[in-house]
Order: C-alpha cells, then structure tokens, then sequence
C-alpha cells in the first residue's frame, strides 16, 4: 500500500524569501523518507528554489497566487493531507484548500486564524498560550527548534563541528538568505573585508541576488573571497566556519545545529522574536540591520567574536543547546500519525 499524498502549498519571492521554501523541502524529505509522496504548489518563485536545490521535486501550477485561484488548482489535485507554509492565508482559506483532510501550519507569526489539525512554530520563546483563540481545540502545537525542519546532513556533522567550536578565527561564513533582501549581503562582505585580516571569507547566495554581479567582481581581485551561488554545500561550509553571519530567519537553527558562533542579523519584523531570544540565552549577538548605527554595532560584534575565544565557545555551547537538527523527523512523524488517524 503506497504512503499518503501531501501537498505543500508554500510561498517565497523577494520580500519573502526562500527560507518556507527550503524547511518545507527539508520537510517533504522526511516524510518521503517515512513513505509519503509530496508535491508543491507556489508562485514562481518557489519553482525557481526547487529547481536551484530539488529539480526532482514534484511542482503543480497554480492560475495565480491568490487564495480563490489558489483554491481552484488544489480542487482539481488528488491528495490525503495539506501543509501550507504561507503567511498570506488564514483560517478561512486553510479549510476552503484543506477540503476536510489533515492540515499542518507552519508559522512564525501566532497573529492570525489558524484552520489546522497541527500547528509547527520553531520560534525559541514561542508558548502554548501565545496561540490561544487562534487555533482549533483538537489542534497540536509543536513547539520550539527541536522542532525546526533542519537538513540532516547538519545532523550528521553535528559532533565533529562541535569538538573544534572556539579555535582561531580562520573562515567566516556569510549568508543571508537566498533572496538578499535589499542587497544586505554585499554591505556585510564590505564590513567584514576592512576588519578580519587573512581570514576567508565564505558567500553564500541565490543566482538571482542582487549582491551577486558586484561580489562576483570583488571575488576576482580579492582571494579571501569564496562566492557559493545555490550550494548543495552549506552543511559543510557552516561546520567548516569559525563564525557565521546569517539573517534571522530558518537558517538560525541549522547554525545552531552545528554550534557555530554568530552575529545574527534582523532582516524583517518577524525575525525581531526569536532573535531577541537567541540573545537573551547567550546564543548569538544580534544587531537590526535597519538600525542608523548598523555599521558600527556589526563592526564591534565583528571585533569581540575575533578577539575572544570564551566568547565564541560560549556562544557555540549555548546554540548548540537550543537546536539537534533532529526537528524535521519528529514533525513527519506527529504529521504522519495524524493521517494514519483520520483513515482514508
């Protein structure tokens, strides 16, 4: 008897970002590998991350990305069990889409009308109360980073890049988000290449980043700098560093995963959260990108991670702590469970 057919309906494009695309890709691998067959269903933007990382991926067109069209192309597709990784739909569309069958959310927000049987929020502060009103009474929540769908070749390398957490700065790591929002990653090289010395420097971005042509000329003149443009890599890479740049978006928890000291950077609203968290537990410095002083506050982040050993160890112990790169298994398995339940 084959496995269930669950669709993911996800959302990505420049203000965005491919970060719901990747967790939800991360996700679907877990699921397949517990027998589901999955597709995806998205605006064009989510086609270009899944050809970029998983051009066997299973897409299904959609007349546009509003919900009523949206709607439209779900009712014309056969299958048991629906995940939306979207912030642009509510309650009201998670059931018209859903049609009755198993929903999973997965949500950063707790800021709006839930139609879900299993709620997925990875956010470090996030509580049970924070959903209160928003979610049916028989809705599960899953809860926090261990929950986190995290690739897991992160896992994998997870012992051998803690053993090394806090030797000599030699490679810094840079990524942003596959979209780079605003440019922001070509404003951190710069930062970085006036104050780390010999150290390399490892870029990583999306073919489509704005970033991109003026790193790329920089990259030529400048043999510190290693362009990665969509790598299959970043598991290695992040293992490899000794300190990571990131947005504070979904790859939080693979750097996490793998312990390695950070300066995180907020990027939008929704980031302000759980960066704010992973500060409060010694786990990252966070500076806001759209502060009047960013530069100076990332320049001294920059400047105390190089400085300090026990401030880097630190910071790898306690995101170490916070996130076993284990998240996309479990939630495959409460999702599973929750079909099997429901029967044909």
């Amino acid at each position: 008897m084959s496995g269930p057919r669950i669709l993911f309906v996800v959302d990505a494009g420049q203000k965005v970002g491919g970060g719901h695309v990747m967790r939800c890709l991360t996700l679907s691998r877990a699921l397949a590998a517990q027998g589901a067959s999955c597709a995806f269903m998205g605006p064009p933007a989510v086609s270009a991350v899944l050809e970029a990382f998983a051009p066997d991926a299973r897409q299904l067109a959609a007349a546009s990305t509003e919900p009523r069209d949206l709607a439209a192309a779900i009712g014309a597709e056969a299958f048991d069990a629906i995940v939306f990784d979207h912030y642009g739909l509510t309650e009201r569309d998670h059931r018209a889409m859903g049609q009755g069958r198993p929903v999973l959310v997965v949500d950063d927000l707790a800021n709006r009308p839930l139609g879900a049987d299993l709620i997925l929020d990875s956010g470090p502060e996030r509580r049970a109360q924070d959903y209160d009103g928003l979610i049916p009474e028989h809705a599960r929540l899953l809860l926090g980073p261990n929950y986190a769908p995290v690739r897991p070749e992160f896992a994998a390398l997870r012992q051998t890049a803690l053993a090394w957490r806090g030797e000599p700065v030699q490679r810094f790591l840079v990524s942003m988000g596959l979209t780079d929002v605003d440019g922001i990653t070509a404003r951190v090289v710069e930062r970085l290449r006036l104050r780390v010395g010999e150290a390399g420097i490892d870029v990583v971005v999306g073919s489509a980043a704005p970033s991109l042509p003026g790193l790329a000329k920089i990259a030529r003149r400048d043999t510190r700098l290693a362009l990665h443009v969509d790598t299959p890599h970043m598991a290695r890479l992040t293992a490899e560093a000794d300190v990571g740049v990131g947005a504070a978006g979904s790859a939080t928890w693979e750097r996490c995963t793998l312990g390695l000291p950070s300066v995180i950077l907020v990027l939008a609203e929704n980031q302000k959260a759980a960066a704010a968290a992973m500060a409060a537990r010694g786990a990252a410095l966070v500076v806001d990108a759209g502060a009047d002083d960013f530069d100076a506050q990332f320049d001294r982040a920059i400047l105390r991670l190089l400085k300090d050993a026990d401030l880097r160890r630190r910071l790898a112990e306690a995101s170490a702590e916070i996130c076993d790169g284990q998240g996309a298994s479990r939630t495959a398995e409460a999702f599973l469970k929750l079909i099997a339940a429901r029967g044909p």
